[in-house]
């Protein structure tokens, strides 16, 4: 693909004259351009090319995925690829396919690429290569982008442009940037002796390279446990050592903590096989070479004050202050598998890209919007973007953040070609079927749990709702001017969210009476089950950034859980459905049932206000309506008499006829038999 030079109509619209101008070089435009062709990159190409836009995507790499070319090293995913759930939903069908992009072509589901749980990495990489040339994505390979800055330009969509120039000094201008590398860039911590350490990007995977030897490997995480389990056959022992305890994906419910598939270490651990797991702070390590090429361990403190010339025999080791000092046996090799950070290289400080704090010290800080703090127009998706939810959620793994992406394209749309966040419109007597249909089918609200969330809009009066699907809850103060919808009567927030208290490194997820059956006690529930939020007006900045610890959302005017269910399954009549209307309606003052013809015409006797549903039938045409059909099946069905026009023959006159029909109406009463009441919850379904 050759982009145009100069750009398109578009961007010559937004600028007059100062686009081709370069102190060196012609730059070729763009109205977004996208860094990386991995899946957030592809992803964002997808949304972008639905919807019409001028986009270019960046790839460093002949094709795309070049990080799963790569790794995992030992080429086993840890995304889950189920093949059959029982149902036939597609949508549902994608809370348990963590593999699959977002698209429209059927073709392109994992499952018709691998039928193992596990993936190889290899697939993945043969499906994006598929994903980018079905969908025929614009995207120029071999082009690695080396240098992004800022062109201030009040004409432009934020005020700037940003200027890339790419390895052959080829320079590029777009509005905005998407920047979709993911974290590549090796962590490695630097202390004495590190210089002996093998990177987990380049150890051998050949386990007849580590028979008989006795390895140490640095890190805690998915790729050190993969890289134990492939040797942990061969070696004398394994020692792990990290700052951190091993948090186990079951307990956290965190995807991205160590997962069962790699964790046959913890048994030989913990059943006395020789190898062990440890915790320290790495850079106060240190490693010692001896004249035998065998590894001691030692701590920085005792290097600090030695005699550099001095030989291996001078240097204190803490076994021979302690002699059962736990890492006292030499190792044959140290591994280091401290995972990836975010490459801030190529960005000019005009940019102000800055990496988070503590431990998302790896990722570049964003709002909770994916937009650069420091730069408008500058979005950061997917792996990159897992700052807004780390160990929270899944926005750094494809399942997740296939679903941010689109939230994000819908911000843009909205933002720079004013097509509003997409919605539908129901009566309000639908708003209980609607929650609960999104709830039992929706990936997105239970992929990317307590970070999007479904927004409906009340209208006045409550007599109809405004659905928008999958937003972020984290700009729910902005929603108005996000996504282009009014808010001005009040709101639900229906997100999906784990108990308070169950999850974490430290917690037993697996104690006696650990689940919750009863709807009175589902605010109690543990498991991942529907939160439904209601606000009267549209939460404030100023209550976002109040909002309690762990809340995802300031404290609403009501709050309802959906009890939690062994099957994820929210259709129980009783347990969950017959709750949620009463709270919807407690909520909105009205009776969210739907009713037949012959109850709404006895409401209207005996009510002061009728039902939504009533209302609104008598609008459609649909209440009791007389006609000549209707009388002769009362009278077949012996409910009337059959009176005919001879009944008003003979002596009386013509102009008698409304004095005859009043009599009829003395003489003949019909008895009108009494209604049915609903006498139980069931009925009231």
């Amino acid at each position: 693909m050759v982009p145009a030079v100069c750009g398109t109509l578009l961007g010559l619209a937004l600028y007059t004259g100062s686009l081709c101008a370069a102190s060196s070089a012609a730059f070729l435009y763009h109205d977004y351009c996208v860094i990386g062709a991995g899946p957030s990159g592809l992803q964002a190409a997808y949304f972008l090319q639905q919807a019409g836009r001028d986009y270019v995507v960046f790839e460093r790499s002949h094709a795309p995925g070049s990080f799963f070319a790569l790794y995992p090293r030992h080429r086993k995913l840890i995304s889950i690829n189920k093949q059959y759930t029982g149902k036939s939903n597609s949508e549902f069908n994608l809370r348990h396919d963590w593999n699959s992009l977002l698209s429209h072509d059927r073709r392109l589901l994992f499952r018709r690429y691998s039928r193992d749980f596990f993936p190889d990495a290899d697939v993945m990489v043969r499906y994006l290569e598929d994903f980018a040339s079905l969908l025929k994505l614009r995207i120029q390979y071999n082009t690695a982008i080396v240098h992004v800055m800022l062109e201030r330009d009040e004409q432009a969509w934020n005020g700037h442009y940003f200027l890339l120039t790419d390895q052959d000094r080829q320079n590029y201008k777009c509005s905005s940037l998407l920047v979709a590398t993911g974290t590549w860039v090796p962590n490695v911590v630097n202390f004495p002796g590190s210089e002996y350490v093998e990177g987990y990007e380049t150890v051998s995977i050949n386990p007849e390279d580590f028979a008989g030897q006795t390895v140490l490997i640095l890190g805690r995480g998915n790729s050190a446990f993969e890289t134990a389990e492939n040797i942990l056959g061969v070696t004398n022992f394994i020692h792990m050592v990290s700052r951190s305890r091993v948090r186990l994906s079951w307990a956290t419910h965190y995807v991205g903590d160590l997962r069962a598939i790699n964790n046959g270490l913890l048994d030989t651990y913990q059943l006395k096989s020789l190898d062990g797991l440890l915790e320290g702070d790495l850079e106060d390590l240190a490693i010692v070479k001896d004249k035998k090429g065998k590894l001691h361990i030692t701590l920085r403190f005792y290097l600090e004050n030695r005699n550099t010339s001095a030989g291996i025999d001078s240097i204190t080791l803490p076994q021979d202050e302690l002699d059962n000092f736990a890492t006292r046996a030499p190792y044959d090799r140290v591994i280091r598998c401290l995972g990836w950070k975010f490459d801030f290289s190529i960005y000019n400080r005009s940019l102000r890209m800055m990496p988070g704090k503590g431990n998302k010290k790896k990722y570049p800080q964003i709002k909770p919007s994916y937009e650069s703090r420091g730069t408008r127009g500058l979005f950061v998706l997917g792996t990159a973007s897992h700052s807004v939810d780390f160990r929270k959620s899944a926005g750094g793994f494809i399942h997740g953040f296939r679903y941010t992406t689109r939230a994000v394209h819908r911000l843009l749309e909205n933002r720079h070609h004013g097509v509003p966040w997409p919605s539908t419109v129901y009566p309000i007597t639908q708003l209980t079927n609607s929650i609960i249909k999104r709830v039992n089918e929706a990936s997105g609200l239970y992929q990317m749990f307590s970070v999007l969330a479904d927004i409906i809009l009340l209208r006045e009066n409550a007599t109809a709702f405004e659905y928008l699907e999958e937003y972020p809850v984290g700009v729910l103060a902005e929603l108005e001017m996000q996504t282009g919808r009014k808010a001005p009567n009040g709101l639900f927030v229906v997100i999906m969210e784990y108990g308070r208290n169950f999850s974490g490194a430290d917690k037993d997820v697996f104690y006696y009476n650990r689940a919750v059956g009863e709807a009175q006690h589902a605010w109690q529930s543990n498991f991942l089950h529907p939160v439904i939020y209601y606000y009267k007006h549209l939460p404030t900045e100023r209550e976002m950034r109040l909002r309690p610890p762990d809340w995802p959302l300031p404290r609403p005017d009501a709050v309802h859980h959906i009890v939690e269910d062994f099957l994820t399954d929210w259709t129980a009549p009783n347990a969950h459905i017959l709750p949620l209307r009463r709270f919807l309606e407690n909520c909105l003052s009205t009776d969210l049932r739907n009713f037949f013809a012959e109850s709404c015409f006895l409401f209207a006797f005996t009510r002061q206000k009728l039902p939504p549903f009533c209302r609104q039938g008598y609008v459609r045409m649909q209440g009791l309506l007389g006609s000549e059909r209707l009388r002769r099946h009362a009278v077949e069905a012996g409910l009337l008499e059959d009176y005919t026009l001879t009944d008003f023959s003979g002596d009386r006159a013509p102009d008698s006829h409304e004095g005859s029909r009043d009599q009829l109406l003395r003489d003949h009463a019909i008895p009108v038999r009494p209604l049915q009441h609903l006498v139980n919850a069931k009925d009231e379904l």
